[in-house]
């Protein structure tokens, strides 16, 4: 990688504000103070590394997890400037480290040329919601280090020995009177460095966790940059064209994109400026969507695939099937709010139309096999389009009057405010009968499914509609699917899938979440899907009470039993097969009671992959589903969670 010439020194480090409020306010830097908090601190340190390979001056990048959740990241970059600041009296290094919106990302004459960190909060934030924090620098012929105390300096930085290295480490341990918990989630990190390694080509980060006696490691290094990422997100999906169409231009504004069509239904687009992920687009993703529809139109009438007769095909149209990721690089980018989803500078989405238009069309000139193949699948899907369209229509007119809107096993709930009312949705009549009865009839629903559903990551939208399985929950929520769902709309603020816990439970809850995923993704993202979580065994003795054990490992139970002083030979042990076994009173003391019930919300923290797992699962190439299914049997404890 190009290094960037420019001093990196103390005077690149401005000063803006001081740290005061952190602590108090941790939502305000961090999002919030859960596990998704937590994972936070670490991207920011990360990313400070992230910057020196974008820079040119970083390499590698190592990031261990040490037994009792310490966090240890290491890199080979420059190092943080060690010479004293003039504005703060301190070391560059400390002032980084204790005062907020200090770094050197800031203004025409930073340390930087493009960086991730713009609002420049990343280690001050950390340091103030570590119980203790750790730097070790090597730059200039030594190394030196620091340490601090919940944002407070307890060793200012000083030499201790010499080294002709450069880099810095930095080793910390969050503050448990801030966070919920300190236990990092492995399989998060490792999605979001392999991510980071994917849009910094040729960068070499590895993932450690040695909380366990074996050790679990991953490293992550792609010399395809993004068309390594396409190729890694469409592993599990059947491709229109063998290799991305890779489009990089570099300039003031430097743009790089990866495009690949599949057959499936679904449209995925992943739009990153300076490697932070704009979960909600912006100008960038402007720019390519109205490029590509152009494009594709206009080859279409050059070519006469379109005649002069036909309308025009729409973006939905054209993107169909397709995968793709835009990474810009923006010197100085405007983003919405301090969580940074979303780009606002305008010029970005003209010269990424620009750049898409000239390089996209000679593609599709050079090779016209491939253009005629994408081109069918778009028409194609225009056509169901239309045929989705009549559909959707002739669906609004049987639903027009409000008696008929309700679909008929529906067992509705007395109260009309969606944010107290809930809605079950249950496999099988048995349990549905047993779930009616045994239900609060003044906030909750049941609606019961029967048989399996369509598997809607393998059928257009226009076969959705009518569909005798979905179309009961369609109307159900209430709120419509697709480009027509409206959250506002809901019926519920909470949707809770109820399934027995077996292989075919499983399956149903599956179905069900790709649905949900793909045609009511809002209401993923707004927090209103659950899991109930029946219990799989039920501990009963003459004269106790019952106690109930929701995982397959009963040594939990069998302590609480012994802390009432009852041996495991005294008790009688059922393991429920499914929720037709519970009578109406079990079902509701143990699944659906709000005082008692476990659910478990369904989250977008990761729509990547999350968006490759439902691929893999329910796609039509067998041998990943396999391959995925051998590697992760092991890990999995509950099929509820």
């Amino acid at each position: 990688m190009e290094k960037y010439e420019h001093e990196y020194k103390a005077e690149q480090i401005q000063v803006l504000e001081g740290l005061e409020a952190v602590r108090k306010r941790p939502g305000m830097y961090i999002g919030s103070v859960s596990v998704r908090g937590l994972h936070h601190l670490v991207y920011e340190i990360v990313d400070n590394a992230v910057d020196e390979a974008l820079a040119g001056y970083c390499k590698n990048i190592h990031i261990t997890i040490e037994p009792g959740n310490i966090i240890c990241v290491e890199d080979d970059g420059r190092g943080i400037p060690v010479d004293k600041h003039a504005k703060t009296g301190l070391s560059a290094a400390e002032t980084v480290y204790t005062v907020l919106h200090a770094g050197g990302k800031f203004g025409g004459d930073s340390g930087y040329k493009v960086s991730g960190g713009l609002h420049g909060v990343g280690a001050s934030v950390v340091n103030a919601l570590s119980e203790w924090t750790e730097v070790t620098i090597e730059r200039d012929g030594g190394i030196f280090q620091m340490s601090f105390e919940r944002g407070k300096t307890v060793k200012h930085l000083e030499r201790i020995g010499d080294s002709k290295r450069t880099g810095t480490k930095v080793r910390f341990y969050a503050d448990n009177t801030i966070f919920e918990t300190l236990d990092y989630e492995y399989e998060v990190l490792e999605n979001r460095f392999r991510e980071m390694a994917f849009l910094t080509k040729g960068l070499n980060i590895e993932l450690e966790d040695q909380r366990e006696e074996v050790p679990r490691k991953a490293q992550f290094c792609f010399e395809g940059g993004l068309i390594s990422f396409v190729e890694y997100l469409n592993k599990s999906k059947e491709k229109l064209h063998p290799q991305p169409i890779y489009i990089e231009k570099d300039g003031e504004f430097p743009v790089e994109i990866a495009i690949q069509y599949t057959t499936s239904y679904s449209e995925n687009i992943y739009t990153f400026v300076n490697n932070i992920n704009t979960v909600e687009g912006g100008t960038h993703l402007e720019g390519f969507k109205r490029s590509i529809t152009k494009v594709f139109n206009d080859y279409a009438r050059a070519k006469n695939i379109l005649k002069d007769k036909d309308a025009n095909l729409q973006g939905d149209d054209i993107r169909e099937g397709i995968t793709a990721v835009i990474s810009v690089k923006v010197k100085e980018p405007q983003f919405e709010g301090q969580t940074k989803t979303k780009l606002g500078n305008s010029e970005v989405a003209g010269i990424v139309q620009t750049i898409v238009n000239e390089h996209l069309a000679n593609f599709l000139e050079e090779n016209p096999n491939i253009a005629k193949a994408i081109l069918e699948k778009c028409i194609s899907a225009s056509r169901a389009r239309e045929a989705a369209r009549k559909a959707r229509e002739l669906a609004r007119k049987k639903t027009s009057l409000e008696t008929a809107t309700l679909p008929g096993k529906l067992a509705d709930c007395s109260s009309k405010n969606p944010e107290e009312c809930e809605v079950y949705i249950v496999e099988g009549d048995s349990a549905g009968g047993s779930a009616k009865q045994g239900r609060d009839r003044n906030f909750q629903a049941i609606l019961p499914l029967w048989g399996k559903m369509l598997n809607v990551e393998k059928a257009r939208a226009d076969k959705i509609y009518g569909n005798d399985k979905l179309n009961p929950v369609i109307l159900a929520v209430g709120a419509g699917i697709g480009p027509d769902f409206d959250i506002t709309k809901i019926r519920y603020g909470k949707v809770i899938i109820m399934a027995d816990a077996d292989v075919d439970g499983a399956h149903i809850r599956t179905l069900l979440l790709t649905f949900f995923f793909r045609y009511m993704r809002p209401l993923i993202e707004n927090g209103n899907v659950y899991l109930a979580q029946p219990p799989l065994y039920k501990f009963s003795k003459k004269g106790m009470e019952d106690l109930y054990w929701y995982e397959d490992d009963m040594t939990g139970a069998f302590k609480i039993l012994e802390e009432r002083g009852v041996e495991r030979d005294q008790v009688s042990i059922q393991r429920y097969k499914g929720l037709g076994e519970m009578n109406p009173e079990q079902l509701w003391e143990t699944t659906m009671n709000p005082e008692t019930r476990i659910l478990i919300k369904v989250t977008m923290d990761d729509a990547i992959s999350a968006d490759g797992t439902f691929s893999l699962l329910m796609g039509d190439e067998v041998n990943p589903r396999r391959e995925f299914i051998e590697q992760n049997a092991k890990f999995v404890k509950n099929l509820d969670i």
